[in-house]
């Protein structure tokens, strides 16, 4: 069996996706101990950096309130946990849809499989959560994971699609 350069770079945006899935899967199994970053953010952050502008936005997240007025470092970490659960879907969700559509000849079949492969892990992987002392599994983590896959098949159903309008257009003149 042949392998061409298209193949290969699908195979490589899968080989994306299960590396973050494995990453997540290590990351669940750690107790919230075992992450903490407050004593780095301590040392590194001394100063406080931004804290007036972060304390312009108070967020209540899971009915508790997050708040750099009141802890700035706990506010920080808070951001630094949520983004990296948004941006680790957001991989997985485009390593998925990138690997995925050609080989399901139908970019809306593709991106509704992968925001669902994304979103049920991410249910697994909060599951995970559960089993693993000192851990809170979230519902509103899921979502959040899931607008992460959600935002890159988009971006890359729109990035696509401009790319395809303007070799029309350019074929076209």
């Amino acid at each position: 069996m042949v392998v061409n350069r298209q193949e290969k770079q699908e195979n490589l945006w899968l080989g994306v996706a299960f590396l973050m899935m494995v990453i997540l899967f290590i990351s669940s199994s750690q107790t919230y101990e075992q992450q903490n970053q407050q004593s780095f953010l301590h040392a590194v952050l001394k100063a406080q950096p931004g804290k007036h502008f972060l304390t312009h936005f108070r967020l209540n997240y899971a009915g508790q309130m997050h708040d750099a007025s009141r802890d700035y470092f706990h506010y920080v970490e808070f951001l630094i946990r949520k983004s990296a659960h948004f941006l680790s879907y957001f991989i997985m969700g485009l390593g998925l849809f990138n690997g995925l559509k050609r080989r399901l000849n139908h970019w809306l079949l593709a991106s509704v499989i992968c925001y669902f492969v994304a979103t049920g892990y991410a249910a697994l992987d909060e599951y995970h959560q559960m089993q693993t002392g000192g851990r809170t599994p979230l519902f509103q983590d899921v979502m959040l994971d899931s607008y992460g896959a959600l935002t890159a098949i988009i971006t890359v159903t729109v990035w696509q699609t401009i790319n395809q309008l303007k070799k029309v257009r350019k074929n076209d003149k």
